[in-house]
C-alpha cells in the first residue's frame, strides 16, 4: 500500500501545510455584475446528473480520495443538547479521524491525518480550544444568530467577536435570507462586510442557507454579494434547512468562486454542508470540484465539508478497503 499517495495523488499533506495567496479583503459592489447572473437550468441539471457515471475511483485510489475527504471535514456537533463532554470526545476523534491500524494498513500511518476543525456552537468554542491544543486543528464557532439569522445585528457581531476571543480562527455566519429574497444586495454586502471586520483575523464562512433561497440566479447573486464583502469561504447550508447541500447548488457555487477568481485573482473556498453522510456522496462533491476550480480547491485551505456522521461511513469504508468485510456502524463513534 505504499503506492497509496502516488495512486491516488490526493493523500493529506503534513499539518499546517498551505499555501501563500492572498486573502480575500473583498471589492466594491459591483451590481451590475450581481444582476447580470443567470443559470441555465437544464444545463446545469445535465451536468451534476452525468456526474455519477462519468466519473469513478476504485480500490487504492478510493481510499486515497476519501483520506483527503477526512482532511476536509468540519467535525461538526450543533445539537441542543451538546455537552462539554460530547465536544471534548469530538475533538478526540478530530485529532484521530482514522484508526491508526487502518492507517498503518493503507502505507499512510506516518501521515499526521486529522480532520479540518471541529466546529461547534460559541458556548463551547473555550472547551474545545483547549481539547485541540497543539493539534494545529482549528475551532469554528457557528455565529449571527445561527440558524435562522434573525437576531438584532449588533448582537450578531458581539457574538462574532467573542468567539474569536474564546479562540475561534473560523467562524460560520449566517446571511439574512431576507435581503436575497427582497434584492437589497447593498443591505446584504454592508452586512457582510460588518462580519468580516468583526471576524478580524479569523476566517469567515458565509452561510447562504441555499435551500431558503427559492432559485439559483439567487443563490448566484448571493454568492458573487458574500465574495465581494470578503467571505474567505462560502457554504451552502446550516444543516438545519429542509434542503441542505446537493450538487446542483454547488455547480452554480463553483461557478461563482471561478468567475470571481477570473476577474479579481483571489481564491474563495467553499463548504457544502448539511446531508452529506456516505463516502459515495463526498466522491462526487470532490470530483465536482476538482473539475470546476482544480486540484489547489481539494485542500482544506479551499475546500470544508460540513459533517458528522460522513466520517464514520468514510472510516467503514477504508476498514472495507484494508479487509475485504464491513463493520458495524456502531464501532466507529463520533462524539
Amino acid at each position: 500500500m505504499e503506492e497509496l499517495a502516488a495512486r491516488g495523488a490526493v493523500v493529506a499533506p503534513p499539518v499546517g501545510a498551505g499555501h501563500n495567496w492572498p486573502r480575500n479583503d473583498g471589492i466594491d459592489l459591483d451590481l451590475g455584475w450581481v444582476l447580470d447572473q443567470r443559470v441555465n437550468l437544464s444545463a446545469a441539471e445535465r451536468r451534476v446528473a452525468t456526474l455519477p457515471g462519468r466519473r469513478t475511483v476504485k480500490k487504492d485510489a478510493q481510499a486515497a480520495w476519501l483520506l483527503k475527504a477526512v482532511t476536509c471535514i468540519d467535525l461538526t456537533t450543533l445539537n441542543g443538547d451538546d455537552t462539554p463532554e460530547r465536544v471534548k470526545r469530538l475533538c478526540a476523534k478530530a485529532r484521530q479521524p482514522v484508526r491508526l491500524d487502518l492507517l498503518d494498513a493503507l502505507g499512510v500511518g506516518d501521515r499526521d491525518i486529522t480532520t479540518g476543525a471541529v466546529c461547534v456552537y460559541h458556548r463551547f468554542v473555550s472547551t474545545a480550544v483547549e481539547a485541540l491544543e497543539g493539534s494545529g486543528i482549528p475551532v469554528a464557532a457557528v455565529s449571527t444568530g445561527f440558524p435562522a439569522g434573525l437576531v438584532p445585528h449588533d448582537v450578531k457581531l458581539r457574538e462574532i467577536e467573542a468567539s474569536v476571543a474564546d479562540g475561534a480562527r473560523e467562524i460560520d455566519i449566517v446571511i439574512t435570507r431576507e435581503h436575497v429574497l427582497t434584492g437589497n444586495w447593498q443591505a446584504l454586502y454592508d452586512e457582510m462586510r460588518d462580519f468580516r471586520a468583526a471576524c478580524d483575523d479569523a476566517h469567515v464562512k458565509a452561510i447562504l442557507a441555499t435551500g431558503d433561497l427559492k432559485t439559483l440566479r439567487n443563490v448566484a447573486r448571493a454568492s458573487l454579494v458574500c465574495m465581494m464583502a470578503g467571505a474567505d469561504f462560502i457554504k451552502t447550508s446550516t444543516g438545519k434547512e429542509s434542503i441542505n447541500a446537493t450538487l446542483l447548488v454547488t455547480l452554480v457555487m463553483l461557478r461563482m468562486i471561478r468567475a470571481y477568481q477570473e476577474r479579481t485573482g483571489l481564491k474563495v473556498g467553499y463548504k457544502p454542508a448539511g446531508g452529506i453522510s456516505a463516502a459515495k456522496d463526498v466522491l462526487n462533491y470532490q470530483f465536482l470540484m476538482k473539475e470546476e476550480l482544480g486540484r489547489e480547491w481539494l485542500e482544506p485551505d479551499l475546500f470544508r465539508i460540513g459533517a458528522s456522521s460522513l466520517l464514520a461511513d468514510i472510516e467503514r469504508q477504508l476498514e472495507h478497503h484494508v479487509s475485504g468485510a464491513y463493520s458495524a456502524l456502531h464501532r466507529h463513534p463520533i462524539g
